[in-house]
């Protein structure tokens, strides 16, 4: 196996129904080392569903994933972080009352030799990887409360790849962010990128997605209707492939693609 063209993450014909009714359906899907993929379109198209798959949050009905060409077993969110896969979820789900520190190592603190917490490691370790990720941060001592929406979003990042995540999946992560601190996140993302990670990216900001992503992937009443680089397409054509469920001309459709 070449193992420099193997896909971090395969997905392969997943499906997931509740009482009936096909969350997902036969979905395919895959990102590679150092790719961005964005995933679109409406609300209830299926995106979060199979990234809540990956993730480990839902079990599946069928189908496959692979990671870095094995086939992976993952039944909840433990089983993906074994796999280098972390959520950032829309919410962040930081702790406001703590600091920088705390956050990144909440539920893994280090401990002493004595079994007390480590602060001195903790914090030498958030400024580490703070510095590397945003060198501008600096209110480490500052409950997290205190912070802005962009150094919020930072920290969450900074935590998901502190314990070695190679495998990003990113909910809104510019949402509710003015353009300033937008920016900041986006040039935060192409760090990442340019390190090797593989970012899933799901937005509703197609303008967000066609500056960040280099393959988009359209979901509708949860199946892929097609997936394009993203310099093969326009905005309109993927606007059309949301609305209509019709595959573009520079896309290859998925077997949720309309006639």
């Amino acid at each position: 196996m070449d193992h420099a063209k193997t896909p971090l993450v395969e997905m392969r014909h997943i499906s997931l129904a509740f009482g009936g009714v096909h969350a997902v359906e036969r979905a395919s899907v895959d990102l590679n080392k150092g790719e961005v993929v964005g995933l679109v379109g409406h609300n209830g198209a299926g995106k979060s569903t199979l990234i809540k798959i990956l993730s480990g949050a839902l079990k599946r009905d069928s189908g496959e994933i692979f990671i870095r060409g094995e086939e992976a077993t993952i039944a909840n969110p433990r089983d993906a972080r074994n796999y280098g896969i972390e959520t950032i979820y829309q919410t962040l789900a930081l702790a406001d009352n703590i600091d920088a520190a705390a956050n990144l190592f909440l539920g893994r603190e280090l401990l002493t030799g004595w079994g007390t917490l480590d602060e001195l490691a903790m914090e030498a370790q958030t400024r580490d990887i703070m510095r590397r990720l945003n060198p501008h941060f600096g209110r480490f001592k500052d409950p997290v409360r205190a912070l802005s929406g962009g150094q919020r979003q930072s920290l969450a990042i900074a935590r998901a790849i502190l314990f070695n995540a190679q495998i990003l999946i990113m909910d809104e992560p510019t949402a509710a962010l003015g353009p300033q601190e937008t920016t900041q996140v986006s040039d935060l993302i192409r760090k990442l990128k340019s390190d090797g990670i593989g970012i899933f990216l799901i937005s509703h900001d197609i303008h967000d997605v066609f500056d960040l992503a280099d393959r988009i992937c359209v979901m509708k009443n949860g199946r892929v209707v097609g997936t394009a680089r993203t310099a093969d397409v326009t905005k309109d054509e993927v606007l059309g492939m949301i609305i209509l469920g019709k595959c573009a001309p520079g896309a290859f459709p998925g077997p949720g693609a309309a006639a």
